[in-house]
């Protein structure tokens, strides 16, 4: 019997001891970074391709408005509502006091400069296939932006979700592929690709998502229900939208659809963000879209 006892307490050790090391954050190191430097002309390109200002400027923003990085927008989810914190150079209730490193590991690790877990409610699950010098460069430009001073709004999330610890685990399990789509593609849907997949992570809103919240990649930007509540939102394979490359371009500049519709809720801030990307790039993103595996 107390050798049964013994044994049940190691195991009840190592079982912890797994547990640790599997939801330990990750991080980058200063070394892995020291040969880049930010372009803060480049980073304004990331800004607006990651959509950072849809989700970090006051609800209702217009304008320059949309460059103050104040969060408080509030986001619903089946496990309760997220909001977006202050990400400008103000130094106390901002990120002013970071480093460009500290910037790297939230965007490719999910990891805060004090070594706890984000919430995936900010996308670092698709991020983290950015370049490390997009990342480096978007640091450049947000140290161009005005601070301010409003205090981060606390998420609303009960237990077990609000231990954070937990996090880690939940990134063992579902943070995703290098690539979604592994097939050789032509160089302008390999840049859409970079952008889609990335960036502009688009398969965060319109892929659906197991019990736990992660992304079921086998049916890829095929549709999901609104975390709001209302409606659904569209599935953009080819399996679905048939719009042509020049509509989906034009949809993205103007947000006009080929039915003489228009963009609505949150698409149309997507839509703000994509139009201040090169041409180029919106027409890398429709080819992409047009190359992405149907689901029906």
């Amino acid at each position: 019997m107390y050798r049964a006892a013994r044994y049940f307490v190691f195991l009840i050790i190592l079982a912890g001891a797994v547990f640790w090391w599997i939801t330990a954050p990750k991080r980058v190191s200063e070394t892995d970074i020291a040969g880049l430097t930010g372009d803060a002309v480049r980073g304004e390109t990331v800004f607006w391709a990651g959509g950072c200002a849809a989700c970090h400027s006051a609800p209702g923003a217009e304008g320059d408005a949309r460059l103050v990085l104040s969060g408080g927008r509030g986001f619903a989810s089946d496990f309760g509502t997220f909001h977006a914190p202050n990400i400008s150079p103000d130094p106390t209730h901002g990120i002013g006091g970071w480093q460009a490193v500290d910037l790297v590991n939230a965007m490719r690790h999910g990891t805060a400069p004090d070594g706890s877990h984000y919430y995936p409610a900010f996308p670092y699950t698709s991020y983290a296939r950015a370049d490390l010098q997009d990342m480096v460069d978007l640091w450049a430009f947000l140290q161009t932006l005005p601070a301010s001073d409003l205090p981060d709004t606390a998420h609303e999330v009960g237990f077990p979700f609000s231990i954070r610890r937990l996090l880690g685990g939940w990134k063992f399990l579902f943070s995703g592929p290098d690539q979604v789509v592994t097939a050789d593609l032509p160089p302008e849907a390999a840049r859409g690709r970079a952008l889609v997949e990335g960036l502009g992570h688009c398969g965060e809103c319109h892929s659906p998502r197991n019990a736990l919240g992660g992304i079921d990649y086998a049916r890829w930007l095929g549709g999901a229900p609104n975390p709001a509540g209302r409606g659904t939102i569209p599935n953009i394979t080819p399996g679905k939208l048939t719009w042509s490359e020049p509509d989906l371009v034009e949809y993205f500049t103007s947000g006009f659809t080929p039915d003489y519709d228009s963009a609505g809720g949150e698409m149309a801030e997507v839509v703000q963000n994509l139009a201040k990307l090169p041409v180029e790039d919106r027409r890398a993103i429709a080819a992409y879209l047009k190359a992405v595996p149907a689901v029906e």
